[in-house]
């Protein structure tokens, strides 16, 4: 995981919420909800620097509508019931038994040899040799 996004406010250290993106040809200021990546010609705000934006004289400041992006303790709990069905081992998952002899260990690695496919065979038989 990447780390936060901070202020492009010099000495700012508060976490950046908006983007502030110029478009010079219509003499605009456009601040939005954080880009997704931060941009070369883009510059990210904290809360308290947003609120106290104004644009340049003759310029138009347009605040985009930000809508609370913060999940909702349903979303979480759903997630959380999502990651726990997932982490509950499946009659498929489950460890083959009867499919190979451990004949070695190291930590928590196990070697196995292959169990003869054919009770029938003797030792060796069991290849194929084509």
């Amino acid at each position: 995981m990447s780390p936060a996004r901070i202020c492009s406010r010099t000495a700012c250290k508060e976490p950046a919420v908006f983007t502030l993106t110029y478009v010079y040809r219509d003499s605009t200021a456009v601040l939005g909800p954080l880009a997704t990546y931060a941009e070369p010609h883009c510059y990210d705000l904290c809360a308290e620097h947003s609120e106290r934006l104004t644009a340049p004289v003759g310029w138009e400041l347009v605040r985009l509508p930000v809508e609370d992006v913060r999940p909702s303790t349903d979303d979480l709990e759903a997630l959380a019931d999502a990651v726990r069905e997932a982490a509950k081992p499946s009659a498929s998952a489950a460890e083959p038994v009867g499919q190979g002899v451990e004949v070695g260990r190291r930590g928590h690695l196990r070697v196995l040899r292959s169990g003869l496919p054919d009770a029938g065979r003797g030792a060796g038989q069991g290849r194929r040799t084509d």
